[in-house]
């Protein structure tokens, strides 16, 4: 057992932890607390404050007697860690299957006179080899056989019922199999056959098996995953009595964690020169920055459904502002790319890795969408994607793995905190190295705003230029948010060390560490500290040592997360819910490597010297998230694409009316519940990304209530343009244009045979949207418009406006190679059409230059 002493004590704006955790070399002791008597021991922790409470976790040995009769957790957990070791002391395939036939569980079950002899003889008779045999054994010994019962499933809604007819149930089979043996009746000849559906589910669970073994090899497999499993469900025992115990269960060592601050970091939305020149460090290291997508999660909160065949899609395929989340990850990418080329003049591709998996069809979607856009003309080279497993799905009672029929255990994927392990398995690692890369930035799917403005080019340019381990971006939290916390703890290591670095704590943890919802004066307790965003900087090969060793820590962060119900339909289409979860790591928490050791205590300013740090944004800068639908009826627009959208507005409101635009303010999310935003702004991130490059193409003019603005075009000037209506700007070439390369892949080179459009004292006038129709889906781009004015620019081609009034319904299609101007005429508009030259074909009749001034970049519009 773990003997401990714990205390929580309010300091100050921090939280000052006392924790001596000492490990026991024995899982067996002669004294023992009933599950009963445990209970009471919450009622003697005393309290300190009306912030937070002590957590006194009692030194006498606890044997917990949990909840399901007849199941002892303790004694489950021993049996599985001998069997860990003995299996990890096996030097062949032959030895670990002598050690596993030992096992008790598995002698019953693959016995002749158990209940399931016949079904062992069907095995037989499929000619399993070694290696498929010895995984359905550990499957076995794990206490998970139920998985290959033939006879359904059994929900785990009322596991005390079940145990009883369970054991009754077995009690019938081993009599009729008795029976059966008397009568000389063999178990094939019964008909105990395998159908061909059945050979596809058991050929299935067995990869399922071999990639688990495989995968969680530095824990010891598919024992090891059990066995962690059962340690953290212990835990949450723990904390469902005593709520603020703080113990991380793989911190058995001694150890003493004496405070979490809330980090210092560098404020880009303050410190606007030192945070311009961190960007410019993040667009010159571009070359040594690769990207990072973990993209494998179900996202079942999002319910996104293909509507032609009704198949459940991962978020990455979510239709958003006209392009599906993964386009517009990878148009980030481009527009960084793009400054980069503008200021340097050469071209930088950014290597990209994926981790997908097989839930919802995740990796074929996401394959298949690079496939269809041409891997987004930067050739399929510069793509890495891989599959993470998928895990077994428990409930929260026993530890048993949720079935659905058959061999078909739930399963979904284990967290994003695999990509580490899983790209170094992969050779991820090798594959950014091979391409000169040294770091690399994290972002996730859902997040839209995350490249605004600076942040990522901050965080980059701060992580490279300052030989960082990792980099977390930040920002103010919003109470109540499913998301974690970026802490700074300080801990006591055994050696007498002090021990310091910036890390992150999940919302599901939050009860340990007593970090709860409730008032503190004005605040609640949960918004003293900076929201984990998981958009992050990463040393590469840092990071590769982590993911590389072979035990725990390659797995960082593993949580159990039991607050939600699993919901999930049988073979014969009943429905359950149950509690339970699956074991899950954290990305971020691979933090918890990058500490530094001091011989004495550090005070202020310790954030500097450390290997990992932090910066801050505005949240709406930093963080809006897409990842879950909102429901008919829902007043909150929370992490929906609805209200991720109204970000991307009020970053637009904000951007633009620094140009001197004037335009609407944008007003609380419930404003906007029952009706469509105050207008619609979509500008291509190649305007900037940097908003002081964008502020210098836009000057000006007003925006009106209602109007519609979408500029996907690079090289374009706004001068004191009016716009009431709609006006969309489409360029086929936005920032270049494609060639073939050598491997016959078309690629987009920058610079080359761009599009552009001027505008200056532009009036544009018509109806515009149809903000009355019903069917406007406005997070999509998906609207209704009475007129509108399109620009539509094929190749190379230029549209220039001056001093004119656009009425009406228009598209001006400009043809490759070709310049359209239009003035004021003598019958009112003068429309001319005219072949650019051809020494200027390439670069075009005029450009924005940009250039290095100091801290800035200076742009200025040149004309050919």
């Amino acid at each position: 057992m773990l003997h401990s002493n714990t205390s929580l004590l309010p300091h100050t704006n921090r939280f000052v932890f006392s924790f001596r955790f000492k490990p026991s070399h024995s899982y067996s002791h002669s004294h023992s607390l009933s599950f009963s008597n445990f209970l009471s021991l919450q009622h003697h922790s005393p309290s300190l404050s009306s912030c937070c409470r002590v957590a006194r976790v009692s030194t006498e040995a606890l044997e917990l007697s949990p909840p399901p009769p007849g199941f002892n957790f303790r004694r489950e957990i021993a049996r599985l860690a001998a069997l860990r070791d003995k299996l990890a002391a096996c030097a062949t395939l032959e030895d670990k299957l002598r050690v596993i036939d030992a096992d008790s569980r598995v002698n019953r079950f693959f016995g002749p006179r158990h209940r399931n002899s016949r079904f062992s003889r069907v095995l037989a008779s499929l000619q399993l080899n070694s290696d498929e045999l010895f995984l359905l054994k550990c499957l076995v010994a794990a206490g998970q056989e139920h998985v290959l019962c033939l006879g359904g499933t059994e929900s785990l809604d009322s596991a005390g019922t079940v145990s009883s007819i369970k054991s009754a149930l077995y009690a019938l089979a081993e009599w009729i199999e008795n029976f059966d043996s008397y009568n000389g009746n063999a178990g094939v000849d019964l008909g105990m056959t395998l159908g061909d559906g059945e050979i596809r589910d058991l050929n299935k669970l067995l990869e399922t098996l071999a990639e688990i073994d495989r995968f969680y090899d530095c824990i010891g497999g598919i024992i090891g995953y059990q066995i962690t499993v059962l340690e953290l469900l212990v835990q949450k025992l723990f904390e469902s009595q005593n709520k603020n115990w703080s113990q991380h269960r793989h911190e058995m060592k001694e150890c003493q964690i004496l405070g979490i601050d809330a980090p210092n970091g560098l404020d880009l939305s303050q410190n606007t020169e030192y945070a311009s020149q961190a960007a410019l460090w993040g667009i010159e290291g571009l070359p040594d920055l690769g990207e990072i997508y973990p993209l494998g999660g179900s996202a079942d909160r999002l319910g996104l459904v293909d509507p032609n065949t009704g198949e459940c899609l991962p978020a990455a395929m979510l239709p958003y502002c006209g392009r599906t989340l993964l386009e517009g990850l990878i148009r980030d990418i481009q527009a960084r790319e793009f400054v980069y080329f503008k200021l340097y003049g050469k071209q930088c591709i950014t290597p990209v890795a994926i981790m997908t998996s097989s839930a919802k069809n995740n990796h074929k979607h996401i394959t298949s969408l690079c496939e269809r856009l041409s891997w987004f003309g930067r050739g399929q080279s510069t793509f890495q994607l891989f599959e993470q497993p998928l895990v077994p799905v428990v409930g929260a009672e026993e530890g048993q793995w949720l079935v659905t029929k058959p061999f078909s255990p739930l399963s979904k994927p284990g967290g994003h905190g695999v990509i580490w392990k899983l790209a170094h398995d992969k050779g991820i690692f090798k594959w950014f190295y091979h391409q000169g890369r040294k770091g690399a930035t994290v972002r996730q799917i859902s997040n839209v705003v995350a490249a605004t403005d600076l942040t990522l080019l901050a965080l980059a340019g701060i992580g490279l230029r300052q030989g960082k381990k990792l980099g977390f971006a930040s920002c103010k939290r919003i109470s109540g948010a499913t998301e974690g916390i970026n802490v700074l703890l300080e801990k006591k290591s055994l050696d007498g060390n002090w021990e310091y670095g910036v890390s992150c704590i999940e919302y599901t943890e939050f009860d340990k560490f007593g970090i709860t919802d409730r008032p503190l004066g004005s605040k609640s307790l949960q918004e003293e500290f900076p929201a984990n965003t998981n958009i992050l900087y990463v040393d590469l090969p840092s990071a590769e040592l982590v993911g590389s060793s072979k035990n725990e820590s390659s797995l960082p962060g593993m949580v159990l997360n039991t607050r939600k119900p699993i919901v999930y339909s049988d073979q014969l289409g009943r429905h359950h819910s149950v509690s339970g979860g699956r074991l899950e790591c954290t990305m971020q928490n691979i933090a918890d490597n990058f500490t530094n050791s001091y011989s004495s205590r550090c005070y202020n300013g310790v954030e500097d010297k450390l290997d990992t740090f932090i910066v801050y944004n505005e949240r709406r800068r930093v963080t809006s998230s897409a990842k879950k639908k909102r429901r008919h009826g829902d007043k909150s627009l929370r992490q929906t694409p609805d209200g991720s959208l109204l970000d991307i507005l009020r970053n637009a409101h904000d951007l633009l009316s620094q140009c001197n635009i004037r335009l609407p303010e944008i007003e609380a999310n419930e404003t906007y519940v029952d009706s469509g935003p105050p207008f619609l702004i979509l500008l291509h991130p190649a305007l900037g990304p940097l908003w002081e490059v964008t502020k210098q193409k836009f000057y000006g003019g007003s925006i009106s209530k209602g109007s519609e603005l979408q500029i996907e075009v690079a090289e374009f000037s706004w001068r004191n343009v009016q716009l009431n209506g709609s006006l969309i700007i489409i360029a086929e070439n936005v920032m270049g244009s494609m060639k073939v390369n050598e491997s016959g892949e078309s690629v987009l080179h920058y610079g080359e045979r761009c599009g552009r459009c001027k505008l200056q004292n532009v009036k544009v006038l018509n109806k515009g949207i149809d903000w009355t129709h019903g069917g406007n889906i406005y997070w999509k781009h998906d609207v209704k418009r009475s007129e509108v004015l399109q620009i539509r620019l094929h190749g190379n081609a230029e549209f220039e406006a001056t001093d004119v009034v656009l009425q009406g319904n228009h598209v001006f299609e400009v043809p490759d190679g070709y310049k359209m101007k239009i003035i004021p005429g003598s019958a009112g508009l003068a429309i001319q059409l005219d072949p650019i030259e051809q020494d200027m074909m390439h670069s075009g009749s005029w450009h924005w230059n940009y250039k290095i001034e100091g801290s800035h970049i200076q742009l200025e519009l040149v004309e050919s």
